[in-house]
């Protein structure tokens, strides 16, 4: 029931996207290529922006309270359940008119692969929140906006400035659900993408490439979190699908297809931009290509209009109210306001500690040029052009995995092609191999091909075991975290989170403020709000270097009751001067503590 309750609140959501999206794309002429899969999955899309977009506003002016959203929701099933019969037939007279072709052998090896990475993603979303970063200030922040019902810059969180629009998603689930509830509408972004390129393979190239590209790009997504990364490339994705559109729409310009595929493509890009700066990344490229197709003023005109209206909100107040519109990470040109040059260099410093190579099952993509596909599909050379964009300014500014992302969905599609150039080759390789050493009778060259297809055979049913091993073993380690009873989500939580369970224990005792030390990846479960953290104007440097009176004072003056920190720290404060006499352990458990502020004189 735990399961079927949030796939079922899942399912309303998208029927609620659906129904707003597809009232959107009904104004547009329809796509000069038809898919009835790619349509759908974009009109879902295109309905997650709107939910973002009215959830923004109404949090901007204070509205964004549980029945709004209830409201906003119903009338999206409303429109879905008012378009779906027209929908039906539609679709009915795209399948007609275009029969699918049989499967071939090795399409059914991949499409059972594709089953076979997708069962664990399926159960993941179930296991309650545990990830740093979505603990650290993804949830909390969503939390904050859902029982405020509005926007504010909170400078307890790691980054009160950034744009926060899929978070508002989180928020609206959190009002309505659990906090298990966000992990779907992340893992909603991965599906819906994941879709996306499956239907982009068939359309492009082939049901091989297809079912390759999205078993890729599914076993790259993490859907047991509500971090926003998905969500981004979910949007960077649907901007280059209506970018497409557009270009295969162009030679006629058709006023209701064209241009307004233009339109769809910059919203898409706002969206994007609106959840991570890294987003930002992806406009010289799409400016660049929109303008060696398209220089009127009305073209770009609205564009710009569509791009602005999910983001400009959070780029316009941060430059009203800090001289940075991309705050904190335009510091060096616009000035530092919260943070300072120390943390600017500290958080560089630990993006370049992270700095690895990406996922090894993309680095085929530098084949994919060799591929038949490249040469015959405009489509593919476009989103190779667009990987190798990616994959250089990702090599120039970071290095850091997670930040390419946004690009993964088209590099997993690329990256299809190029396994299936090195497939090849590794064939024509063996059955070279089994023809040069096959002696020459008449029948030796059918000797050597059936020799060739064992082999072949072999090692795909060995690849497939390995591979179902690896799901079941994932699976079970998924379904292990799902925690469908208080008792076992807190077994869960206080064995992969640090510091959790002194945290519960402040949030549901603690009296005043309470400030942590090296704790941030447990704030979520702790007092809402707390401060503390190694960057911004609650960093731990500002108060660790003073003597245990000092701090106290210091503490004390701001309303703080409660210091906590982890056994691990503990030695760095105790040893201070004087300590014990103005901190007292309170609670103890799970290597932290709870020090209790005692009384001090001015």
């Amino acid at each position: 029931m735990f399961a079927a309750a949030h796939y079922a609140a899942l399912a309303v959501f998208v029927l609620g996207c659906w129904g707003y999206g597809r009232a959107l794309l009904g104004r547009l002429a329809p796509p000069p290529r038809r898919d009835a899969g790619l349509e759908a999955a974009m009109a879902v899309a295109l309905g997650v922006g709107f939910f973002i977009c009215a959830f923004q506003a109404m949090a901007i002016f204070g509205a964004f309270k549980a029945g709004a959203t209830v409201a906003v929701v119903a009338v999206g099933v409303v429109a879905a359940a008012l378009q779906l019969p027209s929908w039906l037939r539609e679709r009915r007279t795209l399948l007609v008119n275009a029969p699918a072709a049989p499967w071939s052998y090795l399409e059914r090896v991949a499409a059972i692969a594709l089953a076979l990475v997708a069962l664990p993603a399926l159960v993941a979303p179930l296991a309650p929140p545990i990830a740093f970063d979505e603990l650290m200030y993804h949830l909390p922040y969503a939390r904050q906006v859902a029982q405020q019902g509005s926007l504010g810059i909170h400078d307890w969180l790691r980054y009160p400035w950034f744009p926060y629009n899929y978070n508002l998603l989180y928020a609206a689930a959190l009002q309505l659900g659990d906090d298990v509830l966000p992990h779907f509408l992340n893992g909603l972004a991965g599906a819906l993408s994941v879709v996306m390129i499956y239907r982009l393979g068939m359309l492009h190239a082939n049901r091989l490439t297809a079912c390759i590209g999205a078993a890729i790009w599914l076993g790259l997504g993490d859907y047991s979190n509500a971090l926003i990364d998905m969500g981004v490339a979910l949007f960077v994705l649907s901007a280059c699908v209506a970018l497409w559109w557009w270009r295969e729409s162009e030679p006629g310009k058709p006023v209701r297809g064209g241009i307004r595929w233009l339109g769809v493509a910059a919203f898409c890009l706002g969206v994007a931009a609106g959840s991570k700066y890294q987003a930002l990344i992806f406009l010289p490229l799409v400016s660049l290509f929109v303008f060696r197709h398209e220089r009127g003023f009305k073209a770009w005109a609205l564009v710009f209009v569509c791009f602005l209206i999910p983001c400009v909100y959070w780029y316009a107040r941060n430059a009203i109210m800090t001289g940075d519109p991309f705050n904190p990470i335009g510091a060096r040109v616009f000035g530092f306001t919260e943070w300072t040059p120390a943390d600017y260099v500290q958080q560089v410093a630990d993006v370049r500690v992270h700095a690895e190579l990406p996922n090894a099952l993309i680095w085929s993509v530098f084949f994919a040029p060799f591929s038949v596909f490249w040469k015959r599909s405009a489509a593919v050379r476009a989103a190779g052009w667009f990987c190798l964009y990616s994959v250089v300014v990702w090599v120039v500014t970071s290095r850091y995995p997670r930040y390419l992302t946004a690009s993964f969905p088209l590099l997993a599609a690329i990256a299809a092609i190029g396994w299936q150039v090195l497939f090849g080759w590794a064939a024509s390789g063996v059955k070279r191999l089994f023809g040069a050493r096959t002696p020459q009778p008449q029948d030796a060259g059918v000797t050597a091909a059936r020799s060739g297809a064992r082999v072949g055979d072999w090692v795909i049913v060995l690849l497939l075991a390995v591979l179902a091993a690896v799901s079941v073993r994932q699976t079970a380690g998924k379904v292990a975290m799902v925690s469908v009873t208080p008792e076992a989500r807190e077994a869960v939580l206080r064995k992969h989170v640090p510091g959790y369970a002194v945290m519960d224990y402040l949030r549901r005792n603690a009296k005043g403020r309470v400030y942590q030390v090296a704790l941030n990846e447990a704030i979520y479960y702790g007092p809402n709000p707390i401060w503390g953290d190694t960057l911004g104007p609650w960093r731990y440097t500002d108060f660790g270097r003073l003597s245990g009176g000092d701090l106290a004072r210091k503490l004390s003056g701001m309303g703080f009751v409660a210091v906590v920190l982890p056994d691990a720290v503990v030695p760095v404060f105790s040893a201070r001067i004087d300590f014990d006499k103005y901190f007292a352990v309170e609670y103890e458990k799970d290597g932290s503590r709870v020090y209790r502020i005692l009384p001090v004189a001015p």
